[in-house]
Formats: structure tokens, sequence, C-alpha cells
């Protein structure tokens, strides 16, 4: 997590704990009606377009112009009020115009809570890390009251860039859970830009694909910009490797089968996936692999049955399930699980296809261990643990 002040991420917003503003916001009266920004230039009696919602980040210059235009309305308002604000010294602005002609003006004075998917079970007011954060699905303002006559406008800072959303509510129905997933959707552009460079950028991703590394949960703000320095830089990754599964010792694999065992498909699977967690713990790869690469299949099966009338699928199926499972879990496809980046994934390295004649097959993909045609050499631990984040990669889609 960042050090921001007033941020509360949890796995929901949980109102027992006792969230409070750190101030009162500027109030004004006689607010002339702002109906939105104009899309386009124009003279006096044009037709021209205007933007009544969106979403940008200062990546784009339009956000600056945009932008410019709120500062200037926000010092109209605060000189006709008798007072001055500088917005640049700021790193939350919150505009809320009322249908009464008043407004609230929030300056860094509101408490902002985080709406997140975290990786282990916590109780109410446990501090949470951002090694602890999977994915990041909303933000709002829990003590501030939004009406559904309201319009509001957002710009936040995010380490060294500026989100702005506003929707000037043109229906008179103001949809607070949307414009709280908006804000996430900023955040989770800003804070993890890298991230979303590296799966659009394809030589950088296919790379990472062709070592056999993601940025799965577990490792995403941790040991993947690591990972994604070394490949970019196109070092040996064995040198990266051996310290990465090196933090990976007995309690953290442990954390992550109990992640597994807490999931209803999973749990048909428990003896299983116990022996091949005592097997990485034990130093035996080609345990962990040849358990956990046949078993994907039938826990995607699971997962797939139960939603299907216990119907079950073949791979190509499954695959599109998983992607789809995701999607609806987290609220869309461009989230921090990557669904259709980990859908090539696995498509092009668990369920690789190998040429049995040439006997290319290695011991990442499925195809070639049960085939018993992947290379004694390529059950490396690395692999193993490649195949142990894949499996609780798709934990958190299903």
């Amino acid at each position: 997590m960042t050090n921001q002040k007033n941020k509360v991420a949890n796995q929901r917003e949980h109102h027992s704990i006792d969230v409070r503003n750190i101030g009162e916001p500027i109030r004004f009266t006689n607010v002339q009606d702002i109906s939105g920004f104009s899309a386009e230039p124009g003279k006096g009696g044009d037709t021209i377009k205007i933007w009544n919602r969106m979403a940008i980040t200062s990546d784009e210059p339009l956000f600056h112009r945009l932008v410019e235009g709120l500062a200037d309305v926000v010092n109209h308002m605060a000189l006709q009020a008798g007072t001055a604000v500088n917005l640049r010294r700021v790193d939350t602005v919150l505009l809320i115009l009322k249908p009464d002609s008043s407004a609230e003006l929030w300056l860094d004075t509101a408490a902002v809570s985080l709406l997140c998917t975290v990786k282990r079970s916590m109780k109410a007011g446990t501090v949470i890390f951002e090694n602890d954060i999977a994915d990041v699905t909303g933000m709002s303002f829990p003590r501030v009251d939004i009406s559904a006559k309201d319009r509001v406008l957002c710009v936040f800072r995010q380490d060294w860039r500026f989100g702005f959303a506003f929707d000037m509510n043109p229906e008179g129905k103001f949809d607070l859970d949307g414009f709280n997933k908006t804000l996430g959707m900023l955040y989770r552009q800003m804070r993890y830009k890298h991230l979303y460079e590296t799966i659009g950028e394809t030589p950088t991703f296919d790379r990472l694909l062709d070592s056999g590394w993601f940025p799965f949960v577990e490792i995403i703000s941790g040991e993947f910009k690591d990972i994604l320095r070394h490949s970019e830089a196109g070092f040996d990754m064995a040198e990266i490797e051996e310290k990465i599964i090196n933090k990976f010792d007995s309690p953290r694999i442990n954390r992550i089968l109990e992640r597994w065992l807490g999931k209803p498909h999973f749990g048909a699977k428990a003896d299983l996936l116990k022996a091949a967690i005592n097997a990485f713990n034990n130093n035996e790869p080609i345990s962990v692999i040849k358990i956990l690469l046949t078993e994907i299949e039938g826990i995607l099966n699971e997962a797939y049955r139960t939603v299907n009338n216990g119907q079950g699928a073949k791979i190509k199926k499954l695959l599109e399930f998983a992607e789809s499972s995701a999607e609806h879990k987290a609220g869309g496809s461009n989230t921090l699980l990557f669904p259709t980046a980990f859908g090539r994934y696995l498509r092009e390295h668990t369920f690789a296809d190998f040429n049995p004649s040439t006997q290319t097959g290695v011991a990442s993909s499925r195809h070639a261990v049960s085939h018993g045609a992947a290379s004694q050499e390529s059950y490396t631990i690395t692999r193993a643990l490649q195949t142990i984040l894949t499996l609780d990669q798709l934990a958190f889609y299903t």
C-alpha cells in the first residue's frame, strides 16, 4: 500500500470500523450550473458536443486542458465566496455539485477507501501491506454523502500521476457504485502502469512467456518487478530465479495451500495438493510438476461443473471459462488479474502443444508431462514454482 493518508484498504468497506474525515469541505452557495466540458471548439450559436462523463489520467494531453478548466471554475467559486484555494498543492480534490445550486469542495480532507481483493484472510483492523493486495477494484469516499441528484468531479494523485473522473449526471440518477469502480480503474492504471505496459508490449510479454513467467497474483507486487527488469535487460534468468525460489520458504508455500483449500473446487483434490506442496518444500520438483500439471484441468472442470449443472467441458472451453470467470469476478478485463493475458499464458505455456516426433516437450507443458515427453532436465524447481503459481492464479479466477 502507499502511505497516502486516510486510505483504508480492505476486502470490502467495513463500516464497523470508525472511519472519519479529517476535516470539513469548503461549502459554496449560488453555484452556476455546470453541464460538462466542451468536446470541440465552437462559436456562438454553434452546436457542439459536450462531455458529461469521463475518466482520464495525466498521461493524456487532454487531462491537462480539462483540469485547468476545472481549476478556473473552482478559483472563481472561491473568489465569489471570499476565499482562495490552490488545487496545485492538493493530492485529492472532490467537488460535489448539489441540485440546489450549492457545492462541497473537499481538499485532502475526505477519508478515502480502496476496495481490494486480498491474498490472505484477515480481521478488520489488520495492517495491510502492498504484497497482501491481489487487485484494486474500487475507490470511494465512505464518509461523504453523495446523493442520486448530485454531480461529482474528482482529481487525485497516485505517485507521480493524476487521475480525473467526472459524472455530470444528466439523468439525475448518479451511479455511485459505478463511479467508485471508475476511480478504482484509474488508480490501477496509474499505480500499476508498468504492468499494463508489460502486458501490452508483445516482445516483452513474449520473453516472459518463453521463460515461463507471468505477473502472477502472488508475486505481482513483489518479486515480479525483479523478474521483469531482468527479462527486459536480457540477462540470464537463472540468476534471478534462484533468488526468487529462496523467497518461497515453507510458511509462504503453506499459505498458498491454505488459500487453495478454502476453494470448494480445490477441496476434492486436497490430498494431492498437499502432496505437491510437501514435495516443493522437500525440493522435489518432479513430484510437484507431475501432480499439479495433471490436476489443473480437473480443478478447472470442477469449477465449470459448479456453474453448468454438473456438465464438464474440454480444455478449450475450460480456458474460455477461466477468462470469463476472472472478468466477472473482478468486474472487467483490465484488472490486475489480467484474465485475457493469462488465457494466452495457459494456451501457449501450460497447455502448449508439442511435437512428439521431435521430443520438444518441456515440463511446463501439461501435454508433454502427461505423455511422458518432457525432458528430465526440464523438471526444475523453477518450473515447479511456476506450476504452483499458475494453479494459484486460477484460485483467484474461480
